[in-house]
């Protein structure tokens, strides 16, 4: 096994892969904890399905490089969410799922009609649930996502302490001056763009487990948030690699492989918590 698996890491789609796997994997952790625990994990849902109706929509205008168009629209929809949730009468989870349902429909509505492709189906299942799309990127999508990756990291570093303020009492951090509704907003970008980052990864409706599974499994662990945090991003780039590998090794899907590594996980994190809280008691 580690024979085929230096044979395939000589192969630069491979690294291309692992590169963009672990990115992807370490941003969607460090959110994954504040979204879990404002109870707003749902989120990464409805804006996965915003972005696969303007993937719809940019196979349909046959646009040769579509995060033009996914990225933008996903930002938007990201930031009418949260404005939706805080300034009408329709609340976040009710905001959120309209969108995502509608988002779903009219994508799959608009591929059905304006689709060329001879395999629809094959396109929309891949686009779904994810495919080898991960195995075929090319230097500029690698270096966009490096890029991008990077930005998302830096900017949780740099506003740890605000992210920490806002997930945990955001009333207390409003009365002593820190804008919330600006770091909610700057949460909300963040995600949109980890999620169309992990379009090619996981697919659009595998997406949440990547933001939830493994902030739940170091919730499992530890109860600071800092040391959630890092074990998050420890567990899910692990999974993350292990997903890639296993996947390429047995021929099955990217996307399902690394959800189920992160399920295993989250497995093995809460019957370690048992023990853990059983050896305390």
């Amino acid at each position: 096994m580690f024979e085929k698996m230096a044979l395939y890491i000589q192969y630069p789609f491979v690294r291309y892969a692992l590169i963009v796997g672990v990115l992807i994997a370490l941003c969607s952790s460090l959110l994954g904890v504040t979204l879990v625990l404002k109870r707003f994990s749902f989120i990464g849902d409805g804006l996965s399905h915003v972005a696969f109706g303007a993937m719809a929509i940019a196979a349909v205008l046959n646009l040769t490089n579509d995060m033009l168009l996914v990225l933008p629209i996903t930002v938007i929809s990201a930031v009418l969410l949260l404005r939706t949730g805080e300034k009408t009468k329709i609340k976040g989870d009710a905001a959120i799922a309209m969108i995502s349902v509608g988002a779903l429909a009219f994508g799959y509505l608009i591929m059905n009609i304006f689709s060329t492709s001879s395999n629809l189906s094959g396109d929309v299942c891949s686009t779904l649930f994810g495919s080898t799309s991960i195995l075929t990127l090319s230097r500029w999508e690698v270096w966009l996502c490096a890029v991008l990756s990077v930005l998302v990291v830096v900017i949780f570093i740099l506003f740890y302490n605000k992210i920490f303020a806002v997930t945990f009492d955001e009333d207390f951090s409003t009365a002593t001056g820190t804008r919330t509704n600006a770091y909610n907003l700057l949460i909300a970008i963040i995600i949109a763009v980890i999620i169309v980052l992990a379009m090619n990864l996981v697919g659009s409706l595998l997406i949440s487990a990547l933001v939830i599974y493994p902030a739940l499994s170091a919730m499992r662990l530890f109860k600071s948030f800092k040391s959630v945090t890092v074990c998050s991003a420890v567990l899910s780039v692990i999974c993350a690699v292990l997903g890639i590998i296993i996947s390429i090794l047995a021929g099955t899907p990217v996307g399902s492989t690394i959800v189920a590594a992160d399920i295993a996980a989250f497995a093995v994190c809460y019957a370690a918590g048992r023990i853990i809280r059983g050896g305390e008691k």
